[in-house]
């Protein structure tokens, strides 16, 4: 059953915050998940967010945090100090997350942390997942996990999955290693009700088990768990050795994560380290106006353009009505492209080395749009200029420019959207950098260039 905090239960819970009543706050939430008590927190003021957050158990403590927003998680955390946050949460939780949790805190604090984590195996895990990017699969993976060796009985893996019951959620499947601790194979939870314990787990495992590297990025990761429907990806180092696994929770929130930076980027501005919800104003403005100044500056160009084709404009009025126009048509172009191929490279769907093909492609898709608008940048001189004398005697010649430049900046536009994404992933840079604002300023100098140039060729006798 699924929870909906109402106005009536948020003041009962402030009600029984404000008298102290901690047996009647406490059974409000005690039958409530993690992540609905974190949305009550959300909702609290600080100081009543910090009352509950106190006085809940340990372990419901430990998973609440894990689950409040990364802001409201940091005032909560922001009362302890690094002895009790050890003690009080990280000593309940799984490596990934704790690495996740510690991996916010200020250094000091950090260090601190580390210090006073008692179990000595869960804090070399922890220190371990904290050398990794957090955009790695080394980053995402659990340290927690199921394994038995090669040489093993189904009865030995009874044993083994009892004995880490407690401290592994989510198990799957039990992991199949040799002396080396290369990883070998996978056993399914399944087989443990159909088969025989006496059996050996050599005539059982799926030698064919699909892992991934410690260092590839989350998205490969994504990629690889859609592709094969896992739930569970185990991860190895180069040499085969098994490190952890990746469950597919983890990936969710991961690229969930990742998408939000690239949509914020692709929108033209640095992505918000909080949701938006949790942003304040100049953390606002502050992510949005530098690229909103670059953006400025780009356009300024535009009129850098114009200025060197005035003679023209002022010869021929006219040619500055259609200006609109054309660079709105190549903008638009260029962003639909640079949407498409941003997404397709973050999907897998193409590569870098594929660049010649989607060339030849976006070359071809150029064309088609560009004929299709300009016949219709053409049709509409043509009729407005059979009711109205604006285009004067010589509107066929200045429908031809419309058209042949609609033709030459959507191509152009088309082009740039589609490659310059390629072009900073091959330089190593995010393609969602390529961001649509940003490819549509660009064309809208260089359609700008496109257009005059072929006013100044066919309206000679105009501008005589």
């Amino acid at each position: 059953m699924t929870f909906t905090l109402s106005k009536a239960n948020l003041e009962r819970i402030q009600e029984n915050i404000a008298q102290q009543r901690d047996d009647e706050l406490l059974a409000a939430v005690k039958d409530l998940h993690p992540a609905d008590i974190a949305e009550v927190l959300d909702q609290l003021s600080l100081k009543e967010a910090q009352y509950l957050f106190e006085r809940l158990e340990p372990e419901m403590a430990a998973e609440v945090m894990l689950e409040v927003p990364e802001d409201r998680r940091d005032e909560l955390l922001g009362n302890y100090t690094g002895k009790e946050i050890a003690e009080e949460l990280i000593e309940h939780i799984e490596s990934d997350d704790a690495a996740d949790v510690i991996a916010e805190l200020p250094e000091e604090v950090r260090e601190e942390v580390l210090a006073n984590i008692e179990n000595e195996e869960h804090r070399k895990e922890i220190s371990e997942l904290l050398t990794y990017d957090e955009n790695t699969a080394g980053g995402l993976m659990a340290k927690e996990l199921v394994k038995v060796h090669a040489n093993s009985s189904m009865l030995d893996c009874v044993r083994v999955l009892r004995t880490h019951a407690e401290h592994v959620d989510d198990v799957y499947v039990i992991l199949v290693v040799d002396d080396h601790d290369r990883l070998v194979g996978t056993i399914p939870i399944k087989a443990l009700l159909t088969t025989s314990l006496r059996t050996p787990v050599r005539e059982v495992y799926d030698p064919d088990v699909i892992s991934i590297r410690a260092h590839e990025h989350v998205e490969e990761a994504s990629r690889i768990m859609e592709k094969y429907d896992l739930v569970v990806l185990p991860v190895v180092d180069d040499r085969g050795h098994l490190l952890g696994r990746i469950t597919i929770d983890d990936v969710v929130d991961a690229i969930r994560e990742e998408e939000t930076v690239d949509a914020h980027r692709m929108a033209g501005m640095e992505a918000l380290e909080y949701s938006y919800s949790h942003s304040g104003l100049w953390e606002m403005v502050k992510k949005r106006v530098g690229w909103l100044i670059i953006l400025f500056v780009g356009e300024s160009f535009t009129a850098t353009a114009m200025g060197l084709y005035m003679d023209e404009i002022e010869k021929a009025v006219v040619l500055a009505l259609f200006v609109p126009l054309i660079i709105s048509s190549g903008g638009n172009t260029g962003s639909q492209a640079s949407t498409l191929i941003i997404r397709a490279l973050a999907l897998g769907d193409i590569t870098v080395k594929e660049w010649w093909r989607i060339f030849k492609r976006e070359i071809s898709v150029g064309l088609i749009l560009g004929a299709i608008l300009a016949v219709v940048g053409f049709a509409r001189v043509a009729i407005w200029s059979q009711f109205v004398s604006l285009y004067g005697p010589h509107w066929l010649l200045v429908g031809m420019v419309v058209a042949l430049a609609l033709l030459g900046v959507v191509v152009w536009g088309n082009l740039v959207g589609s490659l310059f994404p390629l072009l900073l992933k091959r330089a190593g840079m995010d393609p969602a950098s390529a961001s649509a604002p940003f490819v549509a300023t660009l064309v809208d100098v260089t359609g700008l260039v496109i257009y005059f140039s072929i006013a100044s060729m066919f309206l000679r006798q105009i501008l005589a």
